[in-house]
Formats: structure tokens, C-alpha cells, sequence
């Protein structure tokens, strides 16, 4: 027996070797299969992390796109395309690439430095336009970069603290910078240019179609006014030398100009004139009676800042198109002031304003700021009259009303001698109801100062630019006034019309325009006011 197990202890010995190999390699080779495998996904785990800590840390890039600080942003996605992202108003979804990264663009305020070499130079407004789309290949080449090299530094620095392994984070690394190229490629390889033409909206953009539909038609029209502009702007000074030819107007030391404007409607074309004429007339103060802006939003707040520099006081109200963001800019000019059921002295007028009571940016989602509906009138009136309120208990006698609306005007009769107003885009002056025993009131509308902006290039017709240089006398009555109007797209006529008052006391002769009385009426027409009369409670 002993034998026997010795002669196997010998047959195991022989074998032993070749049979321990047979018996260990089974064992062995899939627990090495496994830890391979775990490495093998660690890696990827790692990797991906890394591209995705590296894509969101710094996949971001601050650029300028013409007059715009814009912030351009890339996160990972299976889809693919960009957002354009225009804040408060909403956002344009673009199908312009596929996955797997997706392009945000966030539009952020105007520069006031390239806002105002723009307003300087005419022809800049042309070289901006065409350099856009090279500042967006630069801005979103510059992101590329960016993003690849954040995501390998993030891959590098993870794996470096998981791993602690030379080799595994060089393999990480690598592995980041394979996939997160191939990526980008990826989408490059899949642009769409053409996908602008078809964007989706959200927000209040929704409303926008129409008209961002027909921006072709529009940008080419500013583009012939823009090329114009110098020549309005020479004619403006040419006008000016003729001025003497006019019945004159006997400037004495105590005479005051004013130049009233109203409803720029974001058109930087405005302001140049604008400072053409306070330059060339002589202007002591500058009066708007509102929406100088569109939306009233946070970017277009950065467009008042081209009151500083007129260096004259500003005297501002608010407009419907213009929020109380957009006050507060005017405010913080250090030659603005901002009425608001208020009176302040300026030159030697006292100048009593309010602003308008809605805020209705969009028509279309706001019928009720559109016409003069029951509500509306009950609104706008209701202005008018805590106006004169204010204007019964000032110490001082005021000299010029300031309201945006003229639908406001009607309580003012007898408050004051003038009422300046806009909103209609429409040019007119008149007389308000008399009330027996008070003072004759004119009230004087002005156009569109912007040529309604945009707007003004939408029609056959473009919408003319027009402003009033007033003539205040020592006893602070109007006693001239000058109806200045510039040609609007296409046309490069200058006019001015110059308005003698016989009897400044009394004013202009001029016809009584109705007002609007608290009670039902009817809209005759979205987007319009009317100044007809209405039936009394």
C-alpha cells in the first residue's frame, strides 16, 4: 500500500509540474480578464467624467458680435443644434448641426463704446453687419479650442487622482481628446447654414415671425438709409444757414430753445441728428415724451447712452415701450431727468411730466395697449388728471405738461399754457377744450423721432424723422416753433417749417382737437389711438 502511494506521490511528482500549470491556468486567466476588463471600464468611467466636467467648467467663451458682448456656451447632447438665446424676450431654437454637442448663444448688453462709434460713423453700421458672421466663426473656433483643452486638463487631473497611474491617466487623457475631437468634428461635419432661415421660437419671440420674416427686406432698406445718412445729416447744417431766411424770430438773451423728440424707437440714426440739431440750433434742453426703446429689456438699455453726449439737460418720460429698467438707465445719465408725476425747473422752464401708465411692448399680446378701449381711455386719462393734480399744488407756476400718450392731454386744459406729447407717430398741433376761465392750452404732438425704428421700414411708405425746436420767450411762452422732418428710407430731403405765434399768450391759431372722456368707446383699429370724443359716464 505504501508502495502504491508512493508510486503515485511519484506519478503526481512527474506530472506535477505540467498538471499544476493545467490545473492554475483556468483559475487564473479570468480573474486576470476581469481586472483587465475593470481597468478597461474605469478608464471610460473616468474619461467620461472628464469630458463631462471638462465640457460644462470650460466650454464657455465670452465674444463680440458687432456691438454685442454675446457669451457662447457648448454642453454635450444626442441631438445636436444651437440655441440663440436674447433675454428677457426669448430665444431662436436652431436645427443647425447634429449631436453630440449642443451651441448656446447668449446675447448680452450693447458695448456703449462700439454702440457709439456706430452712431458716429454711418458706414461702421455696414462693416459691423458684414464682420458678424466672422466674429460668430471666431467666437465658436475660440470655444472649439476652449473646450478641448479643458476637457483633457479635467480628464488628466481625475484619472491622475483615481488612478495614480502614469500609463491609465495617459490613456485617459488621450482617450478625452480622441473622443471630444471626434465629436466636434462630428458636428462641424453636419452644419446647416441654412438653418437660420427656419428657426423656432420661444418666448416673446413667439409673436416675432412676421416680422423677423421680412428682416431681409428691412436690413436692406436701412442699408440705403444708413449709406444716406452723412447727406441728411449735411443737409440738417444746410438748413440751419438758411434759417434767416424765415420769418425771424428775435432771439434775446432770454430766449429759451427747446427741442422736442419722441418715439426713437431704437434707431441710432435719431441721435445723430438729434445732436446735429441741438449743436447747429443752439438747444438749451432736450425733451422726449417716450418709447425711446422697443421692448424696454435689459440689452437695450445700454442704447440711452448716447444722452451723455448731448451734454444739455434731458428730460425724459416714460414711454409704453419703455419699462422701468429702461428709466432707470435714462436716470443714471448725468444730464437726465426722469418725470414721473413730477416737476422740475430746466433752462428756466418749469416742466411738470408723467409717464405712461402700461407697459405694452407687444401688440400683439397686448390688445388692450393697442386702442383706446373703455379701459384703456378710463387708463390713460386717469394719468392726465393725477397730473394736473400735481401741477394745482405746485408753488411754482408750470410752464410746459409732459405726457406720452395725448389721449392724457384732456385734463391739462387750463393747467398749462403747452402739453407736449407722442405715441401716434403722427405730427399735429391743436388747441384742448377750453375751460372757462383758465388759460387756452395747445397741445403738440410729435412724430417718430426714429421714424418709428423698424417699424418705419415695413411700409411702401417709410416713416419720416421729425423733431421741434420751440422757442420759449423771457415770460417762458412759446413764441416760434420749428417743424424739422427728415425723408425717411430712400429719400434725402431736409424740411423745416417755421411757426411764428402772433399772440403767444393766446397761441397758435390752431383748430380744437376732441379728447377722450371717461366712459365705453370703441377701438377703431388695433395699434392705434384715437383722440375722437366719447360718450360721458
Amino acid at each position: 500500500m505504501d508502495g502504491h502511494e508512493n508510486e503515485q506521490h511519484r506519478t503526481g511528482d512527474e506530472t506535477s509540474p505540467e498538471h499544476g500549470r493545467a490545473r492554475r491556468f483556468p483559475a487564473w486567466r479570468p480573474g486576470h480578464r476581469l481586472r483587465q476588463l475593470g481597468v478597461v471600464l474605469a478608464v471610460l468611467a473616468v474619461t467620461l467624467g472628464g469630458i463631462v466636467v471638462g465640457t460644462y467648467a470650460g466650454g464657455h467663451v465670452g465674444t463680440d458680435i458687432g456691438p454685442f458682448r454675446a457669451e457662447l456656451r457648448l454642453s454635450p447632447s444626442l441631438s445636436g443644434g444651437t440655441t440663440v438665446d436674447i433675454p428677457p424676450l426669448g430665444a431662436l431654437l436652431l436645427d443647425s448641426h447634429d449631436g453630440p454637442a449642443y451651441l448656446t448663444v447668449e446675447v448680452g448688453s450693447l458695448d456703449q463704446g462700439r454702440t457709439e462709434a456706430l452712431i458716429g460713423d454711418p458706414a461702421s453700421i455696414s462693416r459691423a453687419s458684414q464682420s458678424a458672421v466672422q466674429d460668430v466663426r471666431d467666437g465658436v473656433m475660440r470655444l472649439g479650442l476652449r473646450t478641448l483643452a479643458s476637457v483633457v486638463l479635467a480628464t488628466l487631473l481625475l484619472a491622475a487622482l483615481v488612478f495614480r497611474d502614469v500609463r491609465r491617466t495617459a490613456w485617459a487623457g488621450g482617450l478625452a481628446l480622441v473622443v471630444t475631437a471626434g465629436s466636434l468634428g462630428a458636428a462641424a461635419s453636419t452644419l446647416r447654414p441654412q438653418a437660420i432661415e427656419e428657426p423656432r421660437y420661444e418666448g416673446l419671440l413667439v409673436n416675432a415671425p412676421a416680422i423677423v420674416g421680412d428682416a431681409r427686406r428691412i436690413a436692406d432698406d436701412y442699408t440705403k438709409y444708413a449709406e444716406q445718412l452723412q447727406r441728411l445729416v449735411g443737409n440738417v447744417s444746410k438748413l440751419y444757414t438758411t434759417v434767416s431766411a424765415l420769418p425771424v424770430v428775435q432771439p434775446s438773451p432770454g430766449t429759451t430753445r427747446v427741442l422736442h423728440v419722441s418715439d426713437i424707437h431704437l434707431n441710432p440714426t435719431g441721435w445723430q441728428l438729434i445732436r446735429t440739431v441741438v449743436e447747429q440750433f443752439g438747444i438749451d434742453v432736450v425733451i422726449d415724451t417716450g418709447d425711446m426703446t422697443d421692448w424696454g429689456s435689459e440689452p437695450e438699455a445700454s442704447f440711452v447712452g448716447s444722452i451723455g453726449l448731448l451734454k444739455k439737460p434731458y428730460v425724459f418720460i416714460r414711454g409704453n415701450h419703455d419699462s422701468p429698467r429702461t428709466a432707470a438707465a435714462v436716470a443714471e445719465q448725468p444730464n437726465a431727468i426722469v418725470l414721473n408725476n413730477s416737476i422740475t425747473t430746466v433752462g428756466g422752464l418749469t416742466i411738470a411730466g408723467i409717464g405712461d401708465p402700461r407697459f405694452t411692448p407687444d401688440k400683439e399680446t397686448s390688445p388692450a395697449g393697442s386702442g383706446l378701449t373703455s379701459a384703456v381711455a378710463d387708463q390713460v386719462i386717469g394719468t392726465g388728471e393725477k397730473l394736473a393734480a400735481t401741477i394745482e399744488k405746485s408753488p411754482r407756476k408750470v410752464d410746459i405738461a409732459l405726457v406720452h400718450d395725448p389721449a392724457s392731454a384732456g385734463p391739462l386744459s387750463g393747467a398749462c399754457p403747452l402739453v407736449l406729447s407722442g405715441h401716434t407717430h403722427n405730427r399735429q398741433v391743436s388747441k384742448l377744450p377750453q375751460v372757462e376761465g383758465e388759460q387756452p392750452t395747445t397741445l403738440m404732438v410729435q412724430g417718430s423721432t426714429g421714424g418709428a425704428g423698424l417699424r418705419g421700414l415695413e411700409g411702401e411708405k417709410p416713416t419720416p424723422l421729425t423733431m421741434t425746436v420751440l422757442y420759449f420767450d423771457e415770460q417762458k411762452l412759446l413764441q416760434a416753433y420749428d417743424d424739422i422732418t427728415v425723408g425717411g428710407t430712400g429719400q434725402s430731403q431736409v424740411n423745416l417749417e417755421r411757426h411764428v405765434i402772433r399772440d403767444p399768450a393766446k397761441g397758435d391759431e390752431v383748430p380744437v382737437t376732441p379728447t377722450p372722456t371717461r366712459g365705453p368707446s370703441e377701438s377703431p383699429s388695433p395699434g392705434t389711438t384715437t383722440l375722437s370724443p366719447t360718450p360721458t359716464s
